[in-house]
Formats: C-alpha cells, sequence, structure tokens
C-alpha cells in the first residue's frame, strides 16, 4: 500500500513493501534567483538493494547545476538508509516546473529469496512546483531608450589605443618624411649642377660638424660637394679617383676646368686633414669653406662667359 505524506519540508514521501522513499528540499515556489536543493532519500531492509533514481535527468524547467556523491549508513534497526543530493537551477520562463515520474528500482540481494523482484520496484512522483509571480506590469508605459550604466573603465584597452595611435601618428610622420625626402631629391636631380652644389653646400653647414669636433667628416663632404659638381658638370668620375688622378683628368680636357691650380690647393689641404692627420682648427674650416665657395663661383662664372 502507498502512502503519501504531506509534510512542511518533504515534497514526496512514499512507503511500500518495507521500503521508504522520500524526497526533501525546495522551495515549492519557483524564485529564478535561488536554485532548489532535493534530498531524496531511501531506508529499506538489508535484504534488499534498491538503486537511486536519477532526479536530474527527470527535471524538466530546470537545469542540473551539481550532483553530490550517495551515502550509505546503517541505522539502529539494522536498515540501510541511502541518501543522494543534487541541485537544480530554474530556467527563466520555462512552461513548467517539475520533477516526472521516475522508477525506484529494488530487487532481493539473495537469489534464493522468495521476494518478487518485480513487486518490489514502484513508480514514484510527479513532483510539481508553483511557477515565479508575475512581472508587475509598467503603469507608465514602456521605457525606449533605458539609461545604462557606462561600463568600468579599462585600462588595457586604453594602453593598447593608445599604443595604436602612437603607432599610426609615428608611420605618418615617417611617411610624411619619406615624402618630403623623396621631393627634395627629385627637386635636386632637376636643378643644374651648380645650383646642386649650393644646395648641398648649405646643407653641410647646417649640421655643423667643425662645432663638434668632427673636423675629418667635415673635409670628406665638403670635397664631396665639389667633387660631384665636376663629375656632374664635366661628365669626369671625381668621386672614385684620387687627388692626382682627379686633377689630372682636369688638365688634359679640351679648354681645362676653371682655375684647376686653385682647385689642386684645395684638395690637397683637405687631403692632409683626411688621410695625413694634420689636425684642423675652426680657422682652417672657414678657409676651407670660403676655398670650395671661389671654386664654385669662379667655375660658374667662367661657364656664364
Amino acid at each position: 500500500m502507498i502512502r503519501a505524506l504531506l509534510l512542511a519540508a518533504s515534497l514526496l514521501a512514499l512507503e511500500k513493501n518495507g521500503i521508504e522513499f522520500r524526497v526533501d528540499g525546495g522551495p515549492e515556489t519557483i524564485d529564478l534567483a535561488r536554485s532548489v536543493l532535493l534530498t531524496v532519500t531511501a531506508t529499506y531492509p538489508s535484504d534488499v538493494k534498491v538503486v537511486m533514481p536519477d532526479i536530474g535527468a527527470r527535471a524538466r524547467g530546470f537545469s542540473l547545476a551539481e550532483e553530490f556523491p550517495a551515502s550509505s549508513r546503517t541505522a539502529g534497526d539494522g536498515r540501510t538508509v541511502e541518501t543522494v543530493r543534487c541541485k537544480l537551477v530554474p530556467k527563466p520562463y520555462a512552461e513548467e516546473y517539475k520533477i516526472a515520474p521516475f522508477l525506484v528500482k529494488a530487487s532481493p540481494r539473495l537469489l534464493s529469496s522468495q521476494l518478487d523482484d518485480g513487486r518490489l520496484s514502484f513508480v514514484a512522483g510527479p513532483i510539481r512546483f508553483s511557477g515565479p509571480p508575475p512581472l508587475e506590469s509598467v503603469a507608465d508605459g514602456i521605457e525606449i531608450c533605458p539609461e545604462k550604466d557606462p561600463p568600468p573603465f579599462d585600462w588595457t584597452r586604453a594602453g593598447f589605443a593608445l599604443s595604436a595611435f602612437f603607432a599610426v601618428c609615428l608611420a605618418l610622420l615617417a611617411l610624411f618624411a619619406g615624402v618630403r625626402y623623396l621631393a627634395r631629391r627629385v627637386k635636386e636631380h632637376l636643378m643644374s649642377p651648380i645650383e646642386r652644389a649650393w644646395v648641398e653646400l648649405e646643407r653641410l653647414l647646417d649640421k655643423g660638424l667643425p662645432g663638434r669636433g668632427m673636423y675629418k667628416d667635415f673635409y670628406v663632404e665638403l670635397t664631396m660637394v665639389v667633387r660631384r659638381y665636376i663629375q656632374r658638370k664635366y661628365a669626369i668620375r671625381a668621386p672614385h679617383m684620387t687627388t692626382e688622378e682627379f686633377l689630372r683628368e682636369c688638365g688634359s680636357m679640351e679648354g681645362g676646368v676653371c682655375d684647376t691650380a686653385a682647385l689642386g690647393r684645395f684638395l690637397e689641404s683637405a687631403d692632409m686633414v683626411k688621410f695625413a692627420g694634420v689636425k684642423a682648427t675652426p680657422e682652417m674650416a672657414d678657409d676651407a669653406t670660403d676655398s670650395a665657395r671661389s671654386y664654385l663661383t669662379g667655375d660658374s662664372g667662367e661657364a656664364a662667359k
């Protein structure tokens, strides 16, 4: 005979053939903010074996959050008390919340037992829960554009955005510098040899190499200004010749190069600093600059005649 007992903390209580089965827990009214913890207890004689049902698999309107290991003990009267627990999470706005009917399977432990296996097993359930109360209606109408709290400030994203900003700025600066350099090179390429020589000389003087003690570098670049000018104007491979070869090539040209003697004195004095280890002074650097200017002015003047 099956009896149903309605207790304050009990959702289901059954007894059949000496097997007591109960399900405790709650709450009976679903609260979407709370989980439902169920405790399933079976108490049965020692000569009977009971397989505890899988309550989580029979849950409707719930998700199984956690299932605890079964525990077993022996009561004072010699009967076995077996308990399993599970935690269920209600699904929002499910059609129903219940534990569908399930089978409590019991069988005798000894093959020689006179108990009938089918007579020991029984069906229990269902267990129903009351759904959550309906939401309160909005009296003042629907809020079309609700105000939202701004998300918390993320320093990681801010650092990434700042790094990306500086990377883009550096790329734009590099692009601008490259375009500017290319435009300058194209402009200089279209200049006449003497115009280009004056531009290169002014660029060299803007570096201020003598003021930083870099006299050797200054003399190397100063002589290259003059040699490149002669190469462009007279088609002499001046930058790749020694001073003697260069002066000999200039002297063998038809008509000659303007003031070859002054050019030789300028190049030979520069070689003393570049190769002979002579220590230059600011006055010597100024004199070398004046010599280069005088040669370029004189040569361009001869060409104009």
